[in-house]
């Protein structure tokens, strides 16, 4: 029983002996290899550009003029001297009433005229000899200068006959065609086109009191805050104007106020009516700093950006934002234009840890979108160099 006892100790042995060597090989490989590299990440000063704070705005088109063609006298049409739809100057015929009633009454007012014109003058001799009595000469006075008026007003009857634009702008479409009896000379009277002015065009909308305000203190240098506009279909903002209207009360209930902008609409393209995003100057040109929106991480209500140090330490930087200028987001503080902003890879740099950082550039790379709340300044360009340089 002993002997069996001592080769099997001795087996155990030869077991256990190979699987410790080779655990002990797998460590010293190990050892061998290290630890892993930081991992990579683009890095990349904030950019200085020139920003403009705008506001955004939705509102509804208007005419800057409108008025309802009605005749002045009733009759008959005789023709219509438009298509609809066309733009139309001041002046212009538009429709033709048929005139023989109005030269009727003018043949006979023009008789009566001269009947009146007639017994005056004989007055004015026989008062002189006093043939007749002052009394008598008076009534002869007044009838001819009754008649006279009563000739002139038929003048003006076989006249608005011509129905004619009373200002430039876009015709509506016909509401009486040729045969149709139309009344005139009345608030009742047929309404037989409507003429609205579109250049320049207005845009109204609602503001706060605090953005009613900031205009205000802004309209007091002479110069009326530029805006700029967008169409539904549209992607950008290309047509412009200014404001030119504040309503003269705020709503005490809604605590809003009425604005108005005046947009060029030199081809008459913007009809009343429709709707328009508008961004409205909420600020002078100032010198931001900025950084690709994705570069700001949030930790609870803070906004972060991760600064990357010298030794690659990556550490993180309460920031305060501005607005949104294309794809890259303002900052008003908690950066230095000397700064290496983490601005790709963010879910890799933990702070705290070290990164392995790869230094690009920024450049601006769209255009504000209906959300924006900031544009760049007229003169600054699409991609700037980073600010330390």
């Amino acid at each position: 029983m002993r002997e069996l006892s001592a080769p099997r100790g001795v087996a155990i042995v030869c077991m256990v002996l190979p699987l410790a060597l080779g655990a002990c090989g797998r460590g010293a490989a190990s050892g061998q290899q290290g630890a892993p590299p930081p991992p990579p990440v683009a890095v990349a000063n904030p950019i200085a550009q020139d920003v403009v704070d705008w506001d955004s705005f939705v509102g509804r088109f208007e005419a800057s003029k409108s008025v309802e063609v009605r005749a002045r006298v009733g009759g008959y049409v005789q023709a219509v001297n438009f298509r609809d739809g066309q733009y139309v100057n001041q002046g212009q015929l538009l429709f033709t009433l048929d005139p023989r009633p109005a030269q009727a009454q003018l043949d006979f007012a023009r008789a009566q005229l001269a009947l009146a014109k007639a017994d005056y003058e004989r007055a004015e001799k026989l008062v002189k000899e006093t043939a007749i009595s002052q009394q008598e000469f008076d009534a002869a006075k007044a009838a001819f200068t009754q008649a006279e008026a009563t000739a002139q007003a038929r003048e003006l009857d076989l006249e608005f006959t011509k129905v004619t634009a009373p200002m430039s702008g876009m015709v509506s479409d016909r509401r009486a065609d040729p045969g149709n009896l139309v009344s005139g000379g009345s608030a009742q009277a047929t309404v037989l086109t409507t003429i609205v002015a579109t250049n320049p065009i207005y845009l109204t909308f609602d503001a706060s009191e605090a953005q009613l305000l900031k205009y205000q203190r802004q309209a007091r240098s002479g110069k009326a805050a530029p805006v700029k506009v967008r169409l539904q279909d549209e992607t950008d903002y290309k047509w412009q104007g200014r404001l030119d209207f504040a309503d003269n009360a705020v709503d005490a209930s809604s605590g809003a106020v009425r604005l108005r902008a005046a947009i060029d609409n030199k081809q008459n393209f913007i009809r009343p009516g429709m709707f328009g995003n508008a961004l409205v100057v909420g600020s002078p040109t100032y010198k931001a700093l900025m950084v690709p929106d994705q570069a700001i991480v949030t930790q609870g209500a803070a906004k972060m950006a991760l600064v990357v140090a010298a030794d690659g330490v990556v550490t993180p930087r309460p920031v305060e934002l501005g607005p949104l200028d294309g794809s890259l987001r303002v900052v008003r503080s908690g950066l230095q234009p000397s700064d290496l902003v983490v601005i790709s890879g963010v879910q890799r740099a933990q702070p705290g840890q070290k990164v392995t950082p790869q230094k690009v550039q920024i450049k601006q790379e769209a255009a504000p979108t209906e959300t924006a709340r900031g544009l760049a300044a007229p003169s600054a360009m699409a991609s700037a160099p980073p600010a330390s340089k």
